[in-house]
């Protein structure tokens, strides 16, 4: 199987699968618990059907949304994650550009592998920051001013994990950051050894935005779990979230809302959007799904602020459901981390373009040629 054979998010997974480690590849994969959220993120969009309508001259579509003041090509853009090098050595750098290609924005994380300094000098199109509010205060400072000064678009603080979800396939396969080698993983790294010599040659994976401040992730290993509840700040509170607004002084963002008092509180303390969604499934197994929730919090708050959306999208028809309902945009996190683990840039283009080619096929068919014809009308639920 090579990239040629990818025409879908399970296909990018299968040879994601091929190309990386055992516990590499199931720290994309794996969710909290039972991952019974982390299934019905995705499930959920199987209840509600597309209602199309015909003869509407669809010639030209026109795939285009504006949030946070800035118009984007694509009503999706790359989401933040974390560790993207662990999953191919060029991580941020390769997955930066590819939405740079196709004009959309570019999320990076605090657990990211390039620093900011450098992602603002090779991505022109806009730039999220997805900030994780640390109990080391002088870390903060660091990364806000930071952010700011390689002049990112959108700050985001990250909400939804004021501790670590229980990732028991983590636990299973001994996944730390950086990763560690155990008599539990040395056959699997043993057996991708173009993985394995990739890590070893290419430059030191590291933790720009934190290692001056902490060892962990970068010269200490650490799981992801671990690192949220013992370096993360629990005591983090709806005044802290507006001090980091005021201070940021730009667009704002809280990532992880999914109750619809939460989202008019986002609304008092300053922020301009908000993302709806539940970190993939891989916090609070049991939780609700973001699909289920959205319409009610778009109903709520939709009229004035930034509703973004991200959980489990896999497919065009995904993207415009969250959209129909109410959505500005929607997010993608592992559809493309498979897609760079698989092949890298290349990788994360072809995706790209295959949701593309997807969303625009499928605009066709329900009657539509831009995006804000999208609306309820357009989709019932079983």
């Amino acid at each position: 199987m090579n990239l040629n054979d990818c025409h879908n998010f399970q296909d990018f997974r299968k040879l994601a699968r091929k190309r990386l480690p055992s516990p590499i590849f199931h720290y994309i994969d794996g969710a909290a618990d039972d991952e019974v959220t982390y299934n019905r993120n995705t499930a959920a969009y199987n209840d509600a059907d597309l209602i199309p309508n015909v003869l509407r001259g669809v010639e030209d579509v026109d795939l285009s949304t504006t949030i946070f003041g800035k118009k984007l090509d694509l009503p999706f853009y790359c989401a933040p994650t974390a560790l993207q090098r662990l999953f191919h050595y060029d991580g941020e750098r390769a997955v930066g550009k590819a939405a740079q290609k196709f004009g959309t924005m570019f999320g990076v994380s605090s657990l990211g592998t390039v620093s900011v300094e450098e992602i603002s000098s090779i991505v022109s199109t806009p730039k999220m920051f997805q900030f994780y509010f640390h109990k080391d205060r002088g870390l903060n400072d660091s990364m806000l001013e930071r952010v700011k000064a390689a002049k990112f678009d959108v700050l985001a603080l990250t909400v939804d994990t004021i501790t670590g979800g229980n990732r028991e396939r983590d636990l299973r396969t001994g996944f730390t950051s950086p990763p560690r080698l155990t008599l539990a993983s040395l056959f699997s790294f043993a057996s991708k050894p173009m993985w394995a010599i990739n890590y070893l040659t290419k430059p030191k994976f590291e933790l720009p935005q934190l290692q001056d401040h902490v060892s962990e992730g970068t010269n200490t290993a650490t799981s992801i779990g671990n690192y949220f509840s013992s370096m993360l700040d629990q005591s983090m509170n709806w005044k802290d979230a507006e001090r980091l607004c005021s201070k940021w002084g730009g667009h704002f963002a809280l990532k992880g809302i999914m109750s619809v008092e939460d989202a008019k509180k986002a609304i008092d303390i300053g922020c301009t959007g908000i993302m709806v969604s539940n970190h993939g499934g891989r916090q609070l197994d049991g939780a609700r799904a973001p699909f289920d929730q959205l319409a009610e919090i778009v109903d709520a708050v939709g009229d004035k602020i930034d509703v973004i959306f991200d959980s489990g999208v896999q497919r065009g028809t995904h993207v415009l459901k969250a959209l129909a309902l109410g959505a500005k945009a929607v997010g993608l996190g592992r559809y493309y981390l498979y897609a760079l683990a698989a092949a890298g840039q290349p990788g994360v283009e072809r995706a790209m373009q295959l949701m593309v080619a997807e969303i625009e096929r499928d605009m066709r068919l329900m009657g539509c040629s831009k995006i804000s014809e999208l609306n309820r009308h357009h989709v019932r639920f079983r």
